[in-house]
């Protein structure tokens, strides 16, 4: 719980910080309304510099558009739907009564690389065990598969100690982690999954939070470590971890935390990134506001915002008409790399 009480003290520190900075008076009206959007995201978005754009030619040229006696409130919402997809980050919403804006393209111009029907029709044979967003099995070889399919729910640790100890009373000499499609959630839910395949205290990554207005104002990164799950059942032989592009936020930080594990592979595509922790706010109509506003790194200080790639050699995307006969390219990698796990991996 180590990184949950950091995350709160920097948002805090956020929160701290924000509430020095001089308070603009808006109006309810559409200039309003916008000049505060743009204001928040300025003082508050994490990625200017990692994201290359100009916040401030990107403001004007919104503004530009707005016409208050023509637009209705959906086109005016659109438009600044529109401008925040300008900072391609799927962290970054404006939500209404009506709608929610979010920017897709992080994973919609990628191979979707993934179909839960075929894994559990053809691998699973509808025949598994499941526990919340957990599901499990013993498949060929001997190697043990797990789907994670969201961290926005917690995953009882019953379910956790009961995978883990079938695999190791199956003889399993590895295992194959599925988080494709895993659009992430809890960072708690990352800790506890983590906290069964490290046997020590482990440098998880860094962590960094606004300190002013400026786009450059950071304090500087700090670490945090994730204990191991001491009293539960561990894994501590090679893992093998199936991504894709819409492998996110949270689901992206448990990708990069075990890829430094050296235990671990990463097969699949790219993940989609969002490695920047969120904060909240909201504008003079009501509409709320989310953005990232803390920059996370992984152990290296490597910022994981724009994805976690694949091990070397690991590249692999799943092929459709092999698909539709019933075989997940994807899966089949993973699993012949954790059978032939001697060849990549000499324990001590």
């Amino acid at each position: 719980m180590k990184l949950l009480h950091r995350i709160i003290s920097a948002i805090a520190v956020a929160v701290a910080v924000a509430s020095c900075h001089h308070v603009e008076d808006y109006d309810g009206g559409m200039y309003g309304n916008f000049d505060a959007l743009w204001s928040v995201i300025d003082e508050h978005y994490c990625f200017f510099a990692e994201k290359d754009v100009d916040w401030a030619e990107i403001g004007a040229r919104y503004r530009a558009r707005i016409n208050p006696d023509e637009m209705k409130t959906t086109d005016f919402f659109n438009l600044c739907g529109d401008m925040l997809d300008e900072l391609r980050d799927g962290h970054v919403n404006l939500s209404s009564s009506f709608n929610v804006s979010y920017y897709r393209r992080w994973w919609s111009d990628y191979p979707q690389n993934f179909d839960l029907r075929l894994v559990r029709q053809y691998y699973l044979d509808f025949d598994y065990a499941q526990s919340g967003p957990l599901s499990y099995k013993v498949l060929h070889d001997s190697i043990g598969y797990m789907l994670v399919t969201t961290m926005a729910s917690g995953i009882p640790d019953g379910a956790l100690d009961v995978s883990l100890l079938s695999f190791a009373e199956a003889g399993c000499p590895a295992l194959v982690i599925d988080v494709r499609d895993n659009g992430g959630g809890m960072m708690t839910t990352t800790e506890r999954l983590v906290s069964r395949f490290i046997d020590t205290t482990t440098l998880a990554g860094y962590i960094s939070h606004k300190t002013g207005p400026a786009h450059d104002a950071f304090s500087e990164p700090y670490p945090f470590y994730y204990e191991s799950a001491v009293g539960h059942v561990r894994w501590l032989r090679p893992v093998v971890i199936l991504t894709n592009r819409s492998t996110f936020s949270a689901a992206n930080s448990f990708v990069a935390i075990m890829r430094r594990l050296p235990n671990v592979r990463i097969v699949g595509d790219t993940t989609g990134g969002g490695s920047g922790m969120p904060f909240s706010s909201e504008i003079p109509c009501g509409w709320g506001v989310r953005m990232s506003a803390c920059p996370v790194y992984d152990s290296h200080m490597q910022l994981t915002e724009n994805g976690v790639p694949p091990s070397d050699g690991c590249k692999i995307d799943l092929d459709p008409d092999l698909a539709l006969k019933g075989t997940d390219t994807m899966l089949d990698f993973a699993l012949d790399l954790a059978a032939d796990w001697r060849e990549w991996y000499s324990p001590e």
